[in-house]
């Protein structure tokens, strides 16, 4: 039995807006370093993104926080920034809705494609802490529940969890 490909976000900061393609599954495991690439580009006045999710075959509560908080820190600048995600397929499609995030971003249906003509891999090696990955998860969590209240609800254990994890010493 051959092993699934591993996760990859590729990556085109050339392009205006900056591309991004997801591959294969999108979560906890591999959220780090997307924050931290949406954090540089931010940083560098990059306001614009859009994502492809034609080759996402899945998303978990800590990547989707992470999108939260990466449209929710866009609204805070001047022009605001955007994040468009496109060719989400309808199970991911159906999670956006879940936890209120369509009327967070911008989801595009269509069939708009994302052109990476200068595309690289992000480094997706784990080179976190415990704690410092206890506290991306948390914050994303967080960023969910700021996206829409009802969210509080579904992650209430998943805080305790992590508010726990990372107050202890």
């Amino acid at each position: 039995m051959s092993e699934a490909p591993k996760p990859t976000f590729l990556v085109d900061t050339q392009s205006d807006p900056v591309a991004i393609a997801i591959e294969g599954r999108a979560s906890f495991q591999n959220s780090a370093c997307l924050h931290d690439f949406f954090t540089t580009m931010i940083a560098r006045k990059h306001l614009r993104f859009v994502m492809d999710f034609q080759r996402c075959t899945s998303m978990d509560s800590t990547f989707l926080g992470v999108l939260a908080g990466v449209a929710l820190e866009l609204r805070k600048h001047v022009p605001t920034g955007s994040l468009v995600l496109c060719r989400v397929g309808p199970r991911n499609l159906e999670l956006l809705r879940n936890l209120g995030l369509h009327r967070l971003l911008t989801v595009d249906t269509g069939e708009t494609s994302v052109t990476l003509t200068a595309a690289t891999t992000l480094d997706c090696n784990p080179s976190r802490s415990e704690l410092e990955s206890a506290r991306l998860v948390l914050a994303a969590h967080e960023s969910l529940i700021e996206a829409d209240e009802a969210n509080r609800a579904k992650f209430q254990d998943v805080l305790a969890f992590l508010k726990n994890r990372v107050d202890q010493p």
